[in-house]
């Protein structure tokens, strides 16, 4: 049995007003912003799932039957969770600078307190349309002659610490940035920035992290690429339409760019200065990441089968595809338990799909 699911939505405030309704087939504008559609068993939004005459959660649905609903291979590799969670994403405004940690810093953070999941975050965007994103740092050189060309005095302190090739302690400068001289450097860094610098200026005019687009690399997606967030890899979505896909937690740090508070202790321990995003080629209908909690399928006016044996969610994003005898209009997704067997897709449309990466 294939068995549809219904998604809650997030509603973040930099989320878009017609990308997810007009996709799913509701009016738009919506009412309010629509950031992220959830499809997964987390505890924060899970899945409904509608098997015959009953619905429950996912994630219910997941703890009744673990072999059954996940397969032996992902029950042993990962115990009686969904690993993954996928995600419609729907950036409108910039999301906040941010970073995930790693599986052990998640764990021991978890332990006192620190995150919410006992488990890493690694994650994969795959663009709908042009996405772009603000991941991994400028080689330092390079940043310090970026922000010294904009003539602000009062940059000299991080300005020195990246020609000195200290990322960490630049970061460290800004986050630090006096309260009540916030104000001032923004708008001094907005007068010289270029339209992006601005545009984070004006929804941020205390925030000094409005530098990002000089200290990072931007990456401009089109429909159909992706790019893969590991542990440590500052990053910042800016805008855009994706199909997203993560390890199955909520664990995050601010470095800016957000009302939210920041532990800056916290965030220096799990930033790798050298960390950089990948850009991830399909292999075939998939693509492959370092992280084992997930794969991410796409095809388009698919005739292939998935062998089965393992959980996957399947999401239409695009006129019609059958799995199996389950028809899945754009905006439409389904839950493959592990015990269904092998699916054949077909149809014209396009079809993304999630799965444990343990091939």
């Amino acid at each position: 049995m294939i068995d549809p699911l219904t998604n809650p939505i997030k509603d973040y405030a930099w989320g878009s007003r017609t990308a997810i309704a007009a996709l799913t087939g509701r009016p738009t504008p919506s009412p309010g912003p629509e950031a992220e559609m959830w499809l997964g068993a987390h505890p924060s939004g899970p899945s409904m799932l509608r098997r015959g005459e009953t619905e429950r959660t996912l994630d219910e649905v997941v703890a009744a039957d673990p072999a059954g609903e996940l397969g032996e291979a992902t029950l042993t590799r990962f115990g009686p969770r969904l690993p993954y969670l996928m995600k419609l994403i729907a950036v409108a405004a910039p999301l906040s600078l941010q970073v995930h940690p790693t599986a052990e810093q998640a764990r021991e953070g978890h332990a006192r307190g620190k995150y919410v999941d006992p488990c890493p975050k690694p994650e994969l965007v795959c663009a709908l349309t042009p996405f772009t994103a603000l991941a991994g740092f400028r080689p330092p050189r390079e940043a310090a002659e970026l922000v010294a060309a904009l003539g602000v005095a009062e940059l000299e302190p991080v300005i020195g610490r990246l020609r000195d090739g200290q990322t960490s302690q630049a970061l460290r400068a800004l986050l630090e940035w006096p309260r009540e001289r916030r104000r001032e450097l923004v708008s001094a860094i907005a007068a010289k920035g270029d339209d992006l610098v601005v545009r984070l200026a004006e929804l941020y005019p205390e925030d000094p992290a409005v530098l990002a687009p000089l200290l990072m690399r931007r990456h401009e997606l089109r429909p159909g690429q992706a790019l893969f967030l590991g542990a440590g890899v500052l990053h910042a979505y800016v805008d855009g339409f994706g199909v997203e896909i993560m390890g199955a937690s909520d664990n995050v740090l601010r470095a800016g760019l957000t009302p939210k508070p920041i532990d800056v202790e916290e965030l220096l321990r799990v930033v790798d200065p050298a960390g950089q995003p990948l850009e991830v080629e399909p292999e075939g209908h998939l693509y492959r990441t370092p992280a084992p909690e997930f794969a991410l399928g796409r095809a388009h006016n698919p005739r292939l089968r998935l062998t089965g044996g393992l959980p996957r969610i399947l999401l239409c994003t695009e006129g019609e595809v059958l799995a199996n005898r389950r028809r899945l209009a754009a905006g439409e997704s389904a839950f493959v338990a592990a015990r269904v067997g092998d699916v054949e897709l077909h149809g014209r449309g396009t079809v993304f799909w999630a799965q444990p990466n343990l091939a």
